[in-house]
C-alpha cells in the first residue's frame, strides 16, 4: 500500500463536499445553517484550507442527508 500524499485525504473532502452540496442545490450558507457552522467556515472546508474535525465530518453529512464516509470515497469526477 502506497503511503498517501501530505493533504491528499483533505482535497478529496472538499471536493466531495463542493459536489454533494451543489448535486443538492445548496449554497455554503444554506449548509452552514443546517450543519450549524459558520458560512466562512464551510467555504475554507471546500477549499481544502481546513484541517476538519470528525464531529464537523459528521454535521456536514448529516446536513447533505449522507453517510460521513461518503464524504471521504474516491474515484467521482470532478466538479466544474
Amino acid at each position: 500500500m502506497r503511503p498517501m500524499k501530505k493533504l491528499q485525504l483533505q482535497k478529496l473532502f472538499a471536493a466531495n463536499l463542493l459536489r454533494e452540496r451543489k448535486a443538492r442545490g445548496l449554497s455554503q450558507d444554506e449548509l452552514a445553517h443546517e450543519a450549524g457552522l459558520h458560512r466562512t467556515y464551510v467555504g475554507s472546508v471546500e477549499r481544502g484550507e481546513r484541517n476538519i474535525s470528525i464531529g464537523n465530518i459528521e454535521r456536514l453529512a448529516r446536513a447533505l442527508g449522507i453517510d460521513p464516509a461518503e464524504l471521504l470515497r474516491g474515484n467521482h469526477k470532478p466538479v466544474r
